[in-house]
Order: C-alpha cells, then structure tokens, then sequence
C-alpha cells in the first residue's frame, strides 16, 4: 500500500530579466544544445566535457510536471511516459509542463544527444495556490507518483533519474514506497539525482527525495561559486552546480532564466549522462565516487555547504574512462575509516557555518517550538480533521522557480 506523503512548495526567488537582453550576454557552447548556455558552462568546463562525449545513447528520466516535447530545444528527443499524478490535466495545457520542459532542456543544454524519459509525477502548482477540493481529492488518490515514476522509468531503460523536486519539513517526510523504488533502482544500476531543497533561507528543512541514502543530492551555487542563499544546507548534501539565472526551456516554446536547486540538479544529471555515454558499463555507485572525487574542492574540503563542490564536467568525464574500484559490500568498521567519503572527510565536521545560516536555524528553532505548541492545541481543538497545509500523498513540488 502506497504511503501518504506531503511535499510542501517552497517558492526559489525568480529572476526578472527581459528575455532578449538576457540572451544576449550569452555565449553559446560548441555542442548541439538549443538551449543558450551561460556562465554555467565556464563553471562546470562544460565545453572541454563535451569534446570528449555528447550523451549518445543514454536515457535521462525526468520525473517532473511534464515535457513539452515539441519545444524546439527538445524535438524528437522526448519520449513521454505515464502521468502518475493524474489531475486531469493534459499536454497543451497552460498549466502543464512549465517546470518539467525547463528541467528537460537543462539536461540537453549538458548532454545534447541524450535521450529524455518524461515521467509525470507533480503538477506546477504551490501550494497557497491549491484549493480545498484539490487536497482532499489527491489525497483519494491514494498513490505514490514519485515511486511509481522510479519504478516506471527503471523499468523503461532510463540510465539516470534527474528529480528536481522535494518534500520540504522541519521533521522531514520519509516513505517507504520511495525508499523501496530507490533500492530498485540501485540494484538496477541506476544513478539518481534530486535537488537539495529551497528552504534555507526559510527553515532549512530536510527534503526528500534528496535525503535518501543512494540518491546525490545536488546544492545550488551562484556566479562566484559559493552557495546561492536559497540553497539547503545539510549534511546529505554531494555536490553543487550552477543555480542562479539558468536559462531554460518554456511550455510555450521560449526561454527563461530559472533559480533553484532544479536547475542545478538537472545540470548534473546531464553530467552523468556524459558520464556514462563515456562509459556505460559504470556503476552508480562508481558515478557518486567519480562525481564527489573530481569535484572543485570547497577549502576545508567537504561540508554540509555545497558537499564535496561543485561539479568538474571535464574531470568527471575523463575519470569514468577509468574508473575506480568502489566497495559497495557491507563491511566491518574497524575505525576511523570514512567509507562513503572518498577524501576521507567526515561530512560531520565542516568549515565554519555562514552566519545567515546558523541564525536561520536558530530562527528555525524558535518558530519550530511555536508550531508545534500550536499544533497541539490545533489538534486538540478538534476544529478540523486536516490542515490544508499537511498537503497530499505524494504531492511533489518543484525546486526551482521562474517568472510565469
């Protein structure tokens, strides 16, 4: 039986730019990718990454709100899956797509002859902007989307999994279902990525998928290189790539800059699938060791910041033509030995924390007791059977936002 989860939507800040302006500060990198690259592609090396491989013959799946397959940065790269979300709504629609079709395109912006897997496991919406009706009648539903759309797209060839989306909670929301699909698609070989989250600068809340053990969780860092401000800080934390001001793909067959930990999840997806186009016969477990190990090292080395820095496309691609062995058996501790570390740094300990961030969590902290006072009483009131903010099983949002 499917478990009931909540996502909660927290909304990244948007980037106001017009359009053609934007574009045209752009540089545009030396692959077949429609969609313009920016200063992105300096920060990941994406051109020299490029040169040695364009993701021929790997399938990404994006579990998302839907890809506009005939956008011109996407045609007749996009295979279209199931909607486990099943709202009613179609392709077409205004209100279908927007997010998924951007995550769509971030991924071939990377790996140009990748090939797409859409998996419909979310909608576009937040939730201020959800009815009443609208909760109850998902939680009749009754099914877990995002585990379905694991489940489907391991069984339908995808070689990578990109999830630009997440459940936002102070105490986190875990599910069986979507620990199980994930195990699945471990055993399979699949690599699995999903974005850190977009809370710090509200409660820095745990998210899921990203929190689970096997998933790389990818953080978000502006033009500088360090974290962009929106980005979750947590010791589950791998890796960080750009997440600031990415231009995407839209539903109605433009561009438009997007934030978030979206982007920079979908960004490192394509990675992995020029990781693999280099070599298909690496394991998931090889692609985490390569991705963390050829990183630009963070000074202090990893933390729960940006995890072990933000992504060497370049280096990564050439370290999976040879790569290492990587222990995956159980073992026996016998000491200090950091096993799922590969510079031997505990994810425990890390560089001083950001002072907006630590008063963030003490902030966290205070309004955390008052929501829990209040909820007691709430819950004794018996005024109401639900808060409409508890959400509904298996309701995504996405990580990321932009204007429209």
């Amino acid at each position: 039986m499917s478990s009931a989860v909540k996502y909660r939507t927290i909304r990244a800040t948007s980037t106001a730019a017009v359009l053609t302006g934007l574009l045209c500060t752009l540089t545009t990198g030396p692959a077949q990718a429609a969609t313009p690259v920016g200063w992105e592609g300096a920060a990941l090396n994406l051109s020299a990454a490029q040169r040695q491989s364009q993701g021929e013959g790997v399938t990404v799946a994006v579990l998302d709100s839907g890809v506009y397959a005939d956008h011109p940065a996407l045609k007749g790269k996009v295979t279209t899956g199931p909607d486990y979300f099943k709202d009613g709504l179609e392709a077409g629609d205004a209100k279908w797509g927007q997010h998924g079709t951007a995550m769509a395109s971030d991924v071939l912006k990377v790996a140009p002859k990748a090939k797409i897997l859409s998996v419909r496991v979310i909608d576009d919406k937040h939730d201020e902007e959800r009815t009443q009706e609208e909760l109850e009648e998902s939680f009749k539903r009754g099914n877990n989307p995002i585990a379905d759309g694991i489940n489907y797209a391991v069984d339908n060839g995808a070689d990578v999994i990109s999830m630009s989306l997440g459940g936002e909670d102070a105490f986190g929301r875990y599910s069986e279902d979507e620990a199980a699909a994930l195990a699945y698609a471990a055993r399979n070989g699949v690599t699995v990525l999903a974005s850190a989250g977009n809370s710090a600068e509200v409660f820095n809340d745990v998210s899921y998928p990203a929190a689970y053990a096997g998933v790389i969780s990818v953080a978000a860092t502006q033009q500088n290189g360090e974290r962009a401000d929106f980005s979750t800080v947590h010791t589950y934390n791998d890796v960080a790539a750009p997440g600031v001001g990415i231009v995407s793909a839209t539903n109605t067959g433009g561009y438009r800059p997007a934030n978030g930990t979206s982007p920079a999840c979908a960004l490192a997806a394509g990675v992995v699938a020029l990781m693999y186009a280099k070599n298909p016969k690496l394991s998931s477990a090889q692609v985490n060791g390569i991705l963390t190990a050829t990183t630009h090292r963070p000074t202090g080395g990893a933390s729960a910041i940006l995890g072990y820095g933000l992504i060497n496309a370049n280096a990564a691609v050439k370290a999976a033509a040879s790569p290492p062995k990587v222990r995956t058996e159980a073992v026996a501790y016998e000491g200090k030995e950091h096993l799922a570390t590969p510079d031997g740094t505990s994810k425990t300990t890390h560089p001083d924390m950001e002072q907006g961030v630590w008063l963030t969590g003490l902030g966290a902290a205070g309004a955390g007791l008052v929501f829990m006072i209040g909820g007691v009483l709430l819950a004794s009131s018996g005024r109401r059977k639900r808060s409409v903010s508890a959400g509904a099983p298996g309701m995504g949002h996405p990580q990321g936002h932009f204007p429209g």
